[in-house]
């Protein structure tokens, strides 16, 4: 008798703790226990630690409540301003109703992948090449609301999206790059035609202290054939100063017209004597040429040439 109690006792034992094995459940830290009984949703959620079950009636169904990091594959459209691109994006998105995450859809990480391809493929639609490469922030905070949106009704909370890459044909690359280089030489030639304003200011001041003062032109000139000089270069050239001309232009204008001048050479032509030019047409003296018709230096008449005492000839 005492045995069959003890044999009882030891069954029950036995079914009790296979009972107990088939009836303990752990959830972890970062999941949340979902339990159906008899397919049926239960109200109360299992929090995380050991939890226990009926078995072969209820069945637990644990939710991971961790950031979900999600890749969105690549999606070529056509932009705003008929330019072909291929973007691709991530999507990172938490379950914060483990039973609707599990009621309401059958798979919510395929629905919010492909929620996401539909709303990037949409973005792209809807912007600008320009606001893809330079205004992704804007664009980043519309793709969220639009993945969010019918998200928040499975449970699911879209944490953040981001685009990652943009892609372009590569004759749109060479366009930019070519549209770049001609920015940067616009800026390139304001750069240097400001630089050329500066300079041309600089020299007129220049030029101005110069005019005040004579010798600093001639001290320049020698700084000029020194730098040139040091070259070792085989020609020189020298600059003639320009105000040497005028001055001696100023000097014949101011000569009087009745001024005779030099004796000039006997010849087929000519020659102009200090202040005065030979005549077309004269006759050769053994002392100068007698010219009908001579011009000064400043273009005025000349004086009558001497009566000549010898041969005659052309002047």
């Amino acid at each position: 008798m005492v045995e069959a109690l003890v044999a009882a006792g030891a069954a029950l034992v036995s079914v009790g703790a296979v009972y107990a094995l088939a009836a303990a459940r752990v959830v972890r830290q970062y999941e949340r226990g979902v339990v159906f009984r008899l397919g049926r949703l239960r109200p109360e959620v299992r929090e995380p630690g050991f939890t226990m079950v009926i078995p072969f009636v209820d069945r637990l169904q644990k939710v991971n409540m961790q950031i979900v990091t999600m890749p969105v594959p690549a999606q070529e459209g056509i932009t705003r301003d008929n330019v072909t691109v291929r973007v691709d994006a991530v999507v990172y998105f938490k379950v914060t109703a483990p039973a609707e995450a599990i009621v309401r859809v059958e798979d919510y990480r395929f629905a919010v992948s492909q929620m996401a391809q539909t709303s990037l493929r949409s973005i792209i639609g809807k912007s600008e090449l320009d606001d893809l490469l330079s205004n992704r922030e804007k664009l980043n905070q519309g793709l969220e609301l639009m993945i969010d949106s019918p998200a928040v009704e499975w449970g699911v909370t879209i944490d953040r999206v981001e685009i990652k890459d943009v892609s372009l044909p590569e004759t749109m690359k060479r366009s930019m790059a070519r549209q770049a280089e001609a920015d940067r030489e616009r800026r390139a030639r304001v750069i240097n035609a400001d630089a050329e304003l500066q300079a041309s200011k600089k020299l007129a001041e220049a030029a101005k202290e110069m005019s005040e003062q004579p010798a600093a032109l001639q001290l320049r000139l020698l700084q000029t054939v020194v730098a040139v000089a040091a070259e070792k270069n085989s020609t020189l050239v020298l600059p003639f100063p320009v105000e040497l001309l005028r001055f001696l232009e100023r000097a014949q204008q101011q000569l009087p017209p009745g001024t005779p001048g030099t004796p000039g050479t006997p010849g087929t032509a000519g020659t102009a004597g200090a202040s005065g030019t030979a005549g077309a047409s004269g006759t050769a003296g053994a002392s100068g040429v007698t010219g009908t018709a001579g011009t000064d230096g400043s273009g005025g008449p000349g004086a009558p040439g001497a009566p000549g005492e010898a041969d005659s000839g052309q002047g």
